[in-house]
């Protein structure tokens, strides 16, 4: 079984910077991919970010592309969600979630694993 674990969620005023942490448990963590993904109130959860099991191969939605980085050790177990000139559109509880391969990664339905969310608040 494999458990996610969000933290470093906060409130911070535009143009700030956050950096998210996912912890991951479960001994094979280097074979999954990752996704972030963000829900704000009263819209679907979107695609943020992905990284693939090595960590060579990573996705941006376009809205942040440039802003965000997503990067990953495993040898610890974790990926992070480096989070640059945040906006009051980035407001949102953001989810990191694990699944094996490529295919539909901003898909949300394709990630078999998810923690539970850690909210970031960017105000104006």
């Amino acid at each position: 079984q494999v458990q996610l674990v969000e933290s470093g969620g906060g409130l911070v005023q535009a143009g700030g910077s956050l950096r998210l942490s996912c912890a991951v448990s479960g001994p094979t963590f280097s074979r999954y991919s990752i996704g972030w993904f963000r829900q704000a109130p009263g819209r679907h959860r979107e695609f943020v970010a992905f990284i693939s099991p090595s960590g060579s191969d990573t996705r941006y939605t376009e809205s942040v592309m440039g802003r965000f980085t997503v990067s990953r050790d495993n040898t610890k177990n974790t990926v992070s969600l480096q989070m640059y000139n945040l906006e009051p559109e980035d407001t949102a509880v953001y989810y990191c979630a694990a699944r094996a391969g490529y295919y539909s990664y901003t898909n949300d339905e394709t990630y078999d694993y998810w923690g539970q969310g850690t909210q970031v608040t960017v105000s104006s």
